[in-house]
């Protein structure tokens, strides 16, 4: 199974920009959208169909034009879960979930910490999300967590840790979470076959950052331990430029 995670900041945009070409050339079996900034009345189903996918969940937040989560898949899901059953997280359509025969794929997007207020829900949905992935990994334990985290895990994550280590998506509490997140069943799939630096999921739209290749790895593709033997390869697709972010990719035997 080849699965795919893509923080497309705006579905509609990102189509307008060749997303559905772009889909059909790197033809994965599952894809999890994250940001997509849209309703199911506002994307173009049909012409995602056409192009292998006629099993399209979309999960849009309460909030117009705002955040929201997808999963767009070549196979039949046995399940689809919308959200976790947490208000305070769902009404921002962040977690959307189907279930295989034999794994779970999930879409994943962490809020930001843009502010304080923001950081600290932040930090409440990392603690509650940490909790709802304990007590579903008791009755799911083959689970793929793609998404944006918004958080870089270490150093080699990013492209300045001096400069960056105030800032949010690479304070210590937030890397401190992730990497407890990590510990507690999941592996990190790109790392896993790749431990060089300088490749990066997200670019600043400022001062040439992305041809600069001034960015920050904060997208994620998380297998439960269980599937660690079945990981075939686990790459990051910097030349797709529909977004902001890059798609990262995981293959699971």
């Amino acid at each position: 199974m080849k699965i795919i995670s893509y923080n497309v900041n705006g579905i509609r945009a990102a189509i307008a920009k060749g997303f559905i070409e772009w889909l059909q050339h790197a033809n994965p079996d599952v894809i999890c959208l994250q940001e997509i900034k849209a309703t199911e009345e506002q994307i173009p189903v049909n012409d995602i169909t056409a192009a292998g996918y006629p099993y399209q969940y979309y999960y849009p937040a309460t909030k117009k034009g705002y955040s929201g989560v997808a999963i767009l898949s070549k196979i039949k899901p046995n399940n689809v879960v919308y959200g976790t059953g947490i208000q305070h997280m769902d009404f921002e359509g962040r977690n959307l979930r189907a279930d295989f025969d034999d794994c779970s794929v999930m879409s994943l997007y962490l809020p930001s910490g843009t502010n304080i207020e923001r950081l600290d829900h932040k930090f409440m949905f990392m603690d509650d999300f940490q909790n709802y992935i304990n007590e579903l990994k008791q009755t799911i334990p083959n689970l793929i967590i793609c998404g944006d985290y918004n958080i870089c895990h270490e150093a080699i994550d990013i492209h300045d840790p001096v400069r960056n280590k105030t800032v949010s998506g690479f304070l210590p509490a937030e890397r401190a979470w992730l990497d407890g997140f990590m510990k507690s069943g999941f592996v990190d799939s790109f790392r896993h076959f790749n431990k060089d630096p300088h490749h990066y999921s997200w670019w600043s739209y400022r001062a040439g950052a992305r041809g600069n290749n001034k960015g920050w790895r904060i997208d994620y593709n998380l297998v439960s331990d269980s599937l660690q033997h079945r990981l075939k390869r686990a790459v990051i697709l910097p030349d797709a430029v529909h977004s902001d972010h890059c798609p990262v990719l995981v293959e699971i035997e």
